[in-house]
């Protein structure tokens, strides 16, 4: 199917009652037929319902439906982006390991990956996204994860993908793409070699800004780079926890499993049904959305980029912004999404243009339908010096707009009075 379709249709079939929309199933748990069928869901030896807290029949569409759209194999939701970023890790990689990171990453990536992993005794080290060719001199025998973003929140660059699966294929090493901003409308990671990707569910995919949630979609075949390699070897070797299972041998996606049946089941970090309910709604228009965010943005950054007072605008649009080319290459009709992001003189001078707005909310969050506003280096990078703003690319001065669908001449009418006020 294409992709407008699946987003309508992908991983729901009617129930008795012959539903249009997918019902919520607002429960716990699930009664078994008999002793035997409830030993046989706990063995892998049948597939059903559980408990919610490790599969729900309305979750269950949102994964399958986010599957499709990906193109990927499976799919597992998570409570937050951030729990979905951090199943992903935990998913590959142990104490006395270390993942290899984008430097330009989301504030909440940077502190998880930097400083909360280390405390359960993984490392990140860092290269810049531009320079996928470092990636190199980091990789050892240790490395398990290669995570960068896409299309990066808040600098605006746009990823290398083929570059940088090239050389986690070399070494055998996963790739964990944030998709969260591009997301599958605009940019399919997966159908270009990358191993997982992840998303922040709260964005885009809801739309309105109504519900905190996240998921992770593993690719199709990934079982082939998992079986009998060295770097993994907890998916090739029996599961104590799972009456020895062994996830390479299980005719199931391997990764997703895993993280069903140990993170999941053991942390907890779960999608509510009435969540899972309110992205599949949010799905149905994505790729409607994504076009309007898309002509928003480059009509507000050709605005900006036009404006005396803006020292840089950024945003893959443009032609003349140097992510210009990789966005054409990567990204679905050269449309670029609705997060961009410009600089002026410096704090105090975004402090004022964000304080004289009107029509943008502030407010540390993207992908709504109302425009939002933020200062990055007050927010969601607060916690990072002014070298590690400038190595990240969020410079003091620099203020992120995440484009909504109201007109833009309006946005436009609304950003000039707040840079000239």
């Amino acid at each position: 199917m294409e992709l407008q379709t699946s987003a309508l249709h992908a991983g729901y079939e009617k129930d008795t009652q012959g539903t249009m929309a997918v019902p919520i199933y607002q429960t716990t748990a699930y009664e078994f037929r008999d002793v035997e069928h409830a030993a046989n869901l706990f063995a892998l030896k049948e597939l059903g319902n559980i408990y919610t807290r490790l599969n729900n029949p309305t979750t269950d569409v949102f994964e399958k439906r986010f599957a499709a759209l990906e193109g990927g194999e499976a799919a597992l939701a998570t409570s937050s982006g951030m729990s979905a970023i951090f199943f992903a890790i935990a998913n590959a990689a142990e104490a006395g390991d270390n993942i290899v990171c984008a430097k330009q990453l989301y504030g909440g990536s940077l502190t998880q990956t930097a400083h909360t992993l280390k405390r359960f005794g993984i490392e990140a080290r860092f290269f810049d996204v531009h320079n996928p060719a470092a990636i190199e001199e980091l990789v050892d025998d240790k490395t398990k994860v290669i995570f960068f973003e896409s299309l990066t929140n808040p600098s605006i660059d746009v990823a290398d993908i083929d570059a940088i699966v090239a050389i986690a294929d070399k070494y055998n090493i996963l790739t964990v793409v944030d998709n969260t901003v591009a997301t599958p409308v605009l940019c399919r990671p997966l159908e270009r070699g990358a191993d997982i990707t992840v998303h922040s569910a709260s964005k885009y995919t809801t739309g309105q800004g109504l519900a905190i949630g996240g998921i992770l979609v593993e690719r199709k075949g990934l079982i082939d780079k998992l079986k009998g390699n060295a770097r993994y070897a907890h998916f090739n070797e029996p599961d104590a926890s799972y009456h020895g299972l062994v996830y390479t041998d299980v005719p199931l996606p391997p990764f997703t499993l895993r993280a069903r049946l140990s993170l999941l089941r053991d942390l907890g970090a779960v999608s509510s049904p009435f969540n899972s309910w309110l992205f599949i709604q949010g799905m149905e228009h994505l790729s409607l959305r994504m076009r309007e965010h898309s002509k928003n943005a480059l009509e507000l950054a050709t605005f900006l980029e036009s404006h005396p007072k803006v020292k840089k605008v950024n945003y893959p649009g443009l032609k003349s912004n140097s992510n210009y080319e990789m966005a054409q290459k990567y990204f679905e009709n050269g449309l670029c999404s609705g997060l961009l992001s410009f600089e002026v003189e410096d704090m105090a001078a975004a402090e004022k243009i964000v304080n004289a707005t009107e029509l943008y909310s502030l407010v540390v969050n993207i992908g709504d339908s109302k425009s939002i506003i933020t200062h990055p280096a007050s927010t969601t990078h607060q916690q990072l010096s002014a070298e590690e703003l400038d190595a990240c690319g969020v410079p003091a001065g620099l203020i992120r707009i995440s484009c909504g669908l109201e007109s833009s001449k309006d946005l436009i009418a609304d950003m000039k009075q707040a840079l000239e006020a």
